[in-house]
């Protein structure tokens, strides 16, 4: 059984102890439970972003997904390992609203391409917030600038390509053609 505790810092930040859990799923993994009576002070109609700071010590941008009898915040395994967490181990959760523009930080080198293509960055703006956050991170996760134009590049010119359509597939393959243009340099 889980139980909670729970502290509210300010109004908008709340602090509570929880588990790390895991779903006997192959589409859900490692998660934290999230009582309603939390959840419900962040979640404004679909609008479910959250920054999560994980025992003190990493700070997740992320959502409070919906549960049978409550939410959950999904961590991924990487990082699960990572921060040294354990099945069934208490954690310390602080939550506060996301209120930034894609839920994510925007690297500078894609807001410096969005800048310089309207055409690209006005597909991209048509986009849908979660595909919008996917690209984001696909450029963010890389902390090399070169890596991270090459990435923004392609992206931009698959979203005029595809005519404002995301195809993962097309696009994974279009940033490993830039990647290659750019060794050849």
């Amino acid at each position: 059984m889980i139980t909670f505790t729970f502290l509210i810092i300010k109004k908008s930040v709340i602090r509570f102890s929880t588990t790390l859990q895991k779903f006997d799923s192959k589409l859900w993994g490692h998660h934290f439970p999230v009582p309603k009576s939390i959840a419900s002070q962040f979640v404004e109609g679909n609008d479910r972003r959250i920054k999560c700071i994980v025992n003190n010590q990493h700070l997740m941008q992320s959502a409070l997904m919906p549960y049978s009898d409550g939410f959950f915040i999904l961590i991924n395994a990487n990082l699960v390992t990572k921060l040294g967490l354990k099945i069934n181990e208490e954690v310390l959760i602080q939550l506060e609203k996301d209120t930034t523009e894609y839920g994510l930080p925007m690297p500078e080198s894609f807001s410096a391409l969005l800048e310089q293509d309207e055409e690209g960055a006005g597909y991209f703006e048509r986009l849908t917030p979660g595909k919008k956050r996917a690209l984001i991170y696909i450029v963010g996760n890389v902390k090399n600038i070169d890596s991270q134009l090459n990435k923004g590049l392609a992206i931009l010119d698959h979203l005029k390509i595809e005519n404002g359509k995301l195809d993962f597939k097309k696009l994974h393959q279009l940033i490993k053609e830039y990647n290659q243009r750019s060794k050849l340099k």
